[in-house]
Order: structure tokens, then C-alpha cells, then sequence
């Protein structure tokens, strides 16, 4: 597997692709495969403990000779059948050490499809050579491992790849990585200027100019991945952004082929879940949780000359709601990347013109001193529209940044979970906020529609353009509020049902096997 995160390393995440890439190898492991991962160090995970050095190996790339340096990172309790590798340059850590993803201004995702052209040339490398041991699959991850599949079909010293079985899962359509074919420093003819392919399969439909990295993956894999049935049938409709509706993004007429063809596979992704028999831990208490979230805005703060003003807010805030006693009466709560993705329906502006957000936490109040807690951080639009609202509404706490364990924490403390992406490949964070037996209120979209069943495990709406969808968010919102509220029977079947539901790797995996690989799967 060649992927740009890896969350079984420390500091290996960002997203949910690392949860992906720590959750899938041992499950294939389990049923008898051999996996390695491998992933760029950022110059940060190579020191990480228990790395070992494995090789140094010279590529050349952008008319010059590169040396890198392959790590074997061997972890504690670390599952038989499965290595993780990590390959270490100066210019994967070109926007700070340990930053797995660059924001650049100007040149969107020149940084970074600089740095994951020179990593796909070394992965390669890696596998031509059996540094990484016997390769039978490449398994790619998004767009920034796709170049793989360029250099293995036309470069003349890894052609010798085509043979093995080639898969490309596609994690967020939406980020394409598109680069202009030549005239910059981050293009294929500066990356490889010996390289000659043909254009019409990997252009960008709306830029014929420039390379369009997922579309590449798509159109050159043996098998195409995504990572719900539901989301495998949205991208083959067009997006309408005028309507707030993400879908094809421009790909869905190559999309359409792989479907026509038998090669496009929606395969939900799974969630780790306790043994069973194991006992339940103890509920975090309302003082424990404030203190959690105390300690963890003292630690990002500690490094700092300054800081963010969210997090003064923050700070003050809880300690408002340390002085009242009574907990409060639903903590609604929200974890995840702040992207548009994420937030813009929570901004869709009422016909008073006030956001969908303002109405809800107006809602939230007046049934009886709700809360909402929301943890995540960045797209800086995003960031100040929460930190605006959060001085607008004494019962709104944004935590900006992450951290696992505070996390975890909040999963624990709610009552209720809010995700309502605008799309939504398959999501984490409802699967984990079911687990945790909390009812979780999504958009039935992508991976969400998959999961949650509205009147048993949670609530969901939909709508056919963001206005409504955002309509209907309030309304499903005060359809939930008030079975918290007034019918507890019902609420206590839906947290039973959560904490049931099942979407386990096992089963994911062996449809990999199947579908994606090729291989016999004893059932």
C-alpha cells in the first residue's frame, strides 16, 4: 500500500485515510496476507522509535540525482504479516517537519505534487528492487500515489511493474491534484523530462493543459476503489456547485466507463470495535471532561509566543460552564476537518438572514441550556466563521485543533453526534460516535446513507439543493431534541441500537480480497 498518511505511525494523520491505512493491514493480515506500507517520513517519522534504516537509493528526478533513505518503523505489538516503511527526503518535509500537507497560495498543490512526484518515482523504485520484500499488488491511495501508475506503464525502467495487479481507492474525489503539464517547476516535464506519454487519458477536462493525478489513477488502474456503495453512485452524476451538490467533480463520464467496465467497486470502510465481553468504561464526568479540555488547550498553547484567539474563547468559556452545576441538558457534539465539506451547511444563511448554525444553537438553548461542543481545525474561513459564532452563542465551545485523546473524550461525554457534510465519501466519525452508543444526526450522503438508519441508530435528512438541505437539518435537529426530551424510551432504543451496529473490517476486507485483488477468500 503507497499512501501519504499512515495513522499507526506517530504523527502519521490527518484525515481518515490514515485510519484507513492503520485499520486495513491487519485485517488482511488476519486472513493470511503479507502487507508493507509505505509512506513519505516528513522527516519526522523516520525518527519515530523503533525506525531502522533498510537501504539508500538514488533516483533521479528533476534533471538531478536523488539520494533517499528507506525505514523499516517497527512498533510494539506490531501484527505478524504486516511492516510499515517510510521513505525520507529533504523535500517532503518542504513546509515543516512533520507536515504531511502544504496549503500553497498561489500554486495550488505545487508543494505537494512535487514532493509525492519524487515520492511515487522511489516507491518504484522500492518495489522493482524487493526492498520491500515480494510485491503481487500495488495498492494506491488517492491521488498523491498516482504518478505510480505513469511511471510503472511508460517509464522504461519500471515497466517491468505492469505485471502486478494494480488498485487505486479514491478517498476524497474532490482533491484531485492538478498540475500544469510543463512551464512550472511542479510538473511532469520538470519532474521527468525523459518521459513520454500520451496526454489524452491523464488531462484535466476542464484544463486540457495540465495533468489531472486522479484522473490518472482512475483511468490507468486495473481496479478503481471508493469507499462506499452510496458514494460509487453519486460520482457518476455531475456536481452542480451552484446547488451546493458534489458529485463527479468533472470525472464522472471515466467513472462511468469503470462502472459499465466491472471495475469500479464501492466497498464501505470499516471501524475497529471492542471484544466482545469487554467490560464498558467507566462515563467520563462532567468535571473530568473540562479538565481534559483545559489540559489539552494548555498543551497547544505551551509552545507558542502567541495564540489563536479561539482559544482564549475557548478557555473562558469553560470557565463559564464550570461555575453552573447542572450539567447541561444535551451535549451535541461535532468532530472533523474544517472544510467547507464539512461546515458549509451549518452557513447556509435563513431566510432571516442568519446561519443555519445561529438557529440551531438558538434551538439547542431554548430546549433547555444545550450545548454544542465542536473539535477540528482548518480551512481558515471555516475556523472564523465558528470562532464568530462561538462569541454570538454562550452555549457553543470550538475547540480549534485536534487531539486524539480529547477526542475520545468528547465521543464519550455527548449526548448526540452532528456530521453534516455537504458529501461524504464514508466518514469515521459516526461510525466511533456509534460505537460510543451516541445517535448521530447526518446528511444522507455517500458513506452517512450507508451507516445510519434514521429511527434506529440516528437521524438524517436530505434535500435537493443546500437551501433545503439546510432547512432540513433544523427541522431533523428539533426532531431529535425533542425525542431527547420528551420520549426517552425511544431515545435509550436508539443509543442500544448505535452501540449495535456493526461495520466491521473483517468484512470489508474480504471484499478487497474478492473484488479488488483477485484472490480466493474462504468464507
Amino acid at each position: 500500500m503507497v499512501a501519504a498518511e499512515n495513522g499507526a505511525l506517530p504523527g502519521g494523520k490527518v484525515g481518515g485515510i490514515a485510519d484507513v491505512i492503520r485499520e486495513v493491514p491487519p485485517a488482511l493480515a488476519a486472513l493470511g496476507q503479507q502487507v508493507t506500507v509505505l509512506t513519505p517520513g516528513y522527516q519526522s517519522l523516520s525518527q519515530v522509535a523503533g525506525a531502522v534504516l533498510l537501504h539508500t537509493l538514488t533516483v533521479e528526478f528533476g534533471g538531478a540525482l536523488e539520494a533517499l533513505a528507506l525505514f523499516e518503523i517497527r512498533r510494539p505489538n506490531a501484527m505478524a504479516g504486516v511492516r510499515h516503511l517510510v521513505l525520507e527526503h529533504p523535500l517532503f518535509a518542504a513546509c515543516g517537519v512533520g507536515s504531511i500537507y502544504c496549503h500553497d497560495a498561489f500554486e495550488p498543490f505545487a508543494t505537494d505534487a512535487s514532493k509525492f512526484a519524487l515520492f511515487s518515482l522511489a516507491a518504484c523504485h522500492v518495489a522493482l528492487t524487493g526492498a520491500a520484500g515480494t510485491v503481487d499488488v500495488l495498492h494506491l491511495h488517492d491521488w498523491h500515489a498516482a504518478l505510480v501508475l505513469l511511471l510503472c506503464r511508460y517509464h522504461r525502467s519500471y515497466q517491468s511493474l505492469q505485471s502486478r495487479k494494480t488498485v487505486f481507492t479514491i478517498h476524497n474525489l474532490s482533491l484531485q491534484g492538478i498540475r500544469p503539464f510543463a512551464g512550472s517547476s511542479s510538473s511532469p516535464a520538470h519532474w521527468f523530462p525523459q518521459l513520454q506519454f500520451p496526454r489524452a487519458a491523464v488531462l484535466d477536462p476542464r484544463y486540457p493543459e495540465c495533468i489531472n493525478l486522479m484522473r490518472l489513477g482512475i483511468n490507468f488502474a486495473d481496479q478503481v476503489h471508493v469507499v462506499s456503495p452510496r458514494y460509487a453512485a453519486e460520482i457518476l452524476l455531475p456536481s452542480h456547485p451552484e446547488l451546493g451538490l458534489v458529485r463527479g467533480e468533472g470525472l464522472e463520464a471515466d467513472l462511468g466507463r469503470l462502472a459499465t467496465a466491472g471495475r469500479l467497486h464501492g466497498i464501505l470502510n470499516g471501524c475497529e470495535y471492542p471484544p466482545a465481553g469487554a467490560a464498558a468504561a467507566r462515563p467520563l464526568s462532567r468535571r473530568g471532561f473540562f479538565e481534559r479540555v483545559l489540559e489539552t488547550l494548555q498543551n497547544w498553547a505551551a509552545p507558542r509566543q502567541q495564540v489563536p484567539a479561539s482559544w482564549l474563547h475557548a478557555a473562558l468559556r469553560v470557565q463559564q460552564w464550570r461555575q453552573q452545576r447542572q450539567r447541561e441538558s444535551l451535549v451535541l457534539a461535532s468532530i472533523g476537518r474544517l472544510t467547507s465539506q464539512k461546515v458549509s451547511l451549518l452557513q447556509v444563511r435563513c431566510p432571516d438572514g442568519r446561519s443555519v448554525l445561529d438557529h440551531l444553537l438558538d434551538h439547542l438553548q431554548q430546549a433547555g441550556d444545550g450545548c454544542l461542543v465542536m473539535l477540528g481545525s482548518g480551512e481558515a474561513e471555516c475556523e472564523r466563521f465558528m470562532t464568530a459564532a462561538m462569541q454570538r452563542h454562550a452555549n457553543l465551545l470550538f475547540l480549534c485543533g485536534y487531539s486524539d485523546a480529547l477526542g475520545e473524550a468528547l465521543y464519550d461525554y455527548c449526548d448526540a453526534f452532528l456530521m453534516p457534510s455537504s458529501f461524504e465519501p464514508c466518514g469515521i466519525s459516526q461510525l466511533v460516535a456509534m460505537r460510543a452508543g451516541k445517535p448521530v444526526l447526518v446528511h444522507a450522503t455517500g458513506g452517512l446513507a450507508d451507516t445510519v438508519q434514521p429511527g434506529f441508530n440516528g437521524f438524517s435528512f436530505e434535500g435537493a439543493t443546500a437551501d433545503e438541505q439546510g432547512q432540513r437539518l433544523l427541522t431533523t435537529f428539533a426532531e431529535l431534541v425533542h425525542t431527547h426530551k420528551a420520549r426517552q424510551s425511544d431515545w435509550q432504543r436508539l443509543c442500544r441500537n448505535a452501540a449495535a451496529t456493526r461495520f466491521t473490517w473483517d468484512r470489508t476486507v474480504r471484499h478487497y480480497l474478492k473484488r479488488l485483488y483477485g484472490a480466493s477468500v474462504n468464507e
